[in-house]
């Protein structure tokens, strides 16, 4: 980008974010720690009547917690009829899925925007507070914008957490996940790993990954107005943005579990090392690796070592 020289990095200190900010950041912390807990109540809700393997790779882990586990499948079969009835708990669909049913889908992959996407626009939002600060903007003001800005991000990743759950709701009457909300085959996880892979070497994903790192009023000679309205106007912008840069990372989801609570956090990890620190080449590292990682799955495929 050939205005980076000009960039200006007003969040050094804690002063130069404003005053207002120690009250975004609260904002962000306890909507992030409640997609979390949601997320966490909704896996322990499973492991005393779930084969927790079933859900992804590397939840067997939790199996170790089941009450359950030495008991026939037929009996693991009735308690989980017992304790999770048909339309679930926490958003797993039954067979024949219902408005409420979406409801409690839209509702998990909401909690999942919290907990993985909000966190990775602290710096962003930072950035904003900064940006207000040096216009002269008050404590009170800078609140009031910045809290509005979070919402516009917010925002945006709700209507990302609407069309997944469509999408869900598709691929599980089509028969494509299980009703863990897991691949029902191969052939899933290697499109959604080559779709992936494929997009981090992609224009757009670097154009986007840049205006996450270097937001438009970054440079010298943007500026910001004061006020909700403003801010959650520039949340929105950011957000768009961040749907360019990350939607297929998110995406993942549908290739490891839905309610894979340890993907969520990698992936959620992931997203914010590569947006918060300006680096050109870990967009390619992590393209190579969902496509090496396809790729293998292809090989094995093919040679009789998997079933597809």
């Amino acid at each position: 980008m050939s205005n980076l020289s000009s960039f200006k990095d007003n969040g050094a200190t804690t002063d130069g974010a404003g005053r207002g900010w120690p009250v975004v950041l609260g904002l962000v912390l306890l909507l992030s720690l409640a997609g979390w807990t949601y997320l966490v109540a909704m896996v322990a809700d499973m492991v005393p009547v779930m084969n927790m393997s079933e859900a992804g790779p590397g939840m067997a882990i939790f199996n170790r917690f089941n009450l359950f586990a030495g008991l026939p499948a037929e009996a693991r079969a009735a308690l989980a009829a017992l304790c999770l009835p048909a339309g679930a708990t926490f958003g797993m669909p039954g067979a024949e899925a219902g408005a409420l049913d979406l409801l409690k889908i839209f509702l998990m992959w909401a909690m999942m925007a919290l907990a993985m996407m909000l966190p990775t626009a602290l710096p962003m939002l930072r950035r904003y507070a900064s940006e207000l600060a040096s216009q002269g903007a008050s404590a009170p003001t800078g609140r009031l914008a910045g809290m509005a800005a979070a919402l516009g991000y917010l925002s945006v990743w709700l209507g990302y957490a609407l069309l997944a759950t469509l999408a869900q709701w598709l691929l599980s009457r089509a028969g494509a996940l299980t009703d863990m909300m897991a691949p029902a085959s191969l052939a899933l996880t290697t499109s959604v790993l080559f779709a992936a892979g494929l997009y981090q070497f992609t224009p757009a994903k670097q154009a986007c990954l840049a205006r996450c790192w270097y937001p438009r009023w970054a440079f010298a000679g943007g500026s910001v107005q004061p006020g909700a309205v403003s801010g959650f106007r520039e949340g929105i912008v950011q957000g768009w943005a961040c749907i360019g840069c990350c939607w297929a990372v998110m995406t993942l989801m549908f290739a490891v579990g839905l309610m894979n609570i340890l993907w969520i956090a990698l992936l959620g990890g992931v997203m914010a090392v590569e947006k918060t620190f300006p680096n050109r080449h870990l967009p390619y590292a992590i393209g190579a690796v969902l496509l090496t990682w396809a790729g293998f799955l292809v090989y094995l495929i093919l040679n009789g070592r998997l079933s597809a």
